[in-house]
């Protein structure tokens, strides 16, 4: 695997992510670091692991903030089944509670953190859409930021083009929300519009 330290900037709020990604030819591994300040100021660190065929196998992540902090354990099976711990303590006003029910992201094969570029490469790359014409709709299962609650998410992905510095997907999510992320050559996001632009890496 060639690792490489990719750093975002919020478009949408003040936020900064750091990331170090390990690609290989059909997998990833990335240890990173968010830090924001909506809905409330916050630190999050986390861990991505996934299996062959870009399908998440592991995600681990811990938030934090002024008195309070919660951890997620979330793991798939391969199968379309999941199966998460948590940990909390203090108290963040105004946060749902982190994980939730795993009934609801049955069948999904990837997690989506939010606010998070990175995790737009498994479902892009799976598919190739980085590199030829396609269009495909999935199930996530997304992690909200800070509270680390899981919920379902359909989105589509559909190829729009390729050029010399990479290539144009759209992301479209069931909320209506639509946005054309433009991709370097491996499928990892450069400038995602309305959520976040590579500053570095």
């Amino acid at each position: 695997m060639a690792a490489r330290t990719i750093v975002w900037e919020g478009t949408d709020a003040w936020r900064a992510e750091v990331a170090v990604v390990d690609l290989g030819v059909d997998r990833v591994r990335a240890t990173g670091t968010q830090i924001g300040v909506e809905p409330v100021p916050y630190r999050l660190e986390y861990e991505l692991e996934t299996s062959a065929g870009w399908e998440t196998h592991r995600l681990t992540a811990r938030s934090s903030g002024a008195g309070w902090s919660r951890e997620l354990d979330l793991r798939h099976d391969g199968a379309g089944r999941w199966r998460c711990t948590t940990k909390e303590s203090g108290s963040a006003p105004g946060l749902p509670e982190p994980g939730g029910d795993l009934d609801d992201v049955r069948g999904a094969i990837d997690c989506d953190l939010a606010c998070s570029p990175l995790t737009n490469l498994m479902p892009v790359c799976r598919h190739a859409l980085h590199l030829h014409e396609g269009e495909h709709d999935m199930l996530m299962a997304w992690v909200d930021v800070p509270s680390l609650a899981v919920t379902a998410s359909a989105q589509r992905y559909t190829h729009l083009g390729r050029g010399e510095e990479g290539s144009t997907v759209r992301y479209t999510g069931e909320d209506g929300f639509v946005a054309d992320l433009a991709l370097d050559p491996d499928g990892l996001v450069r400038t995602y519009p309305g959520l976040a632009a590579r500053v570095a890496g």
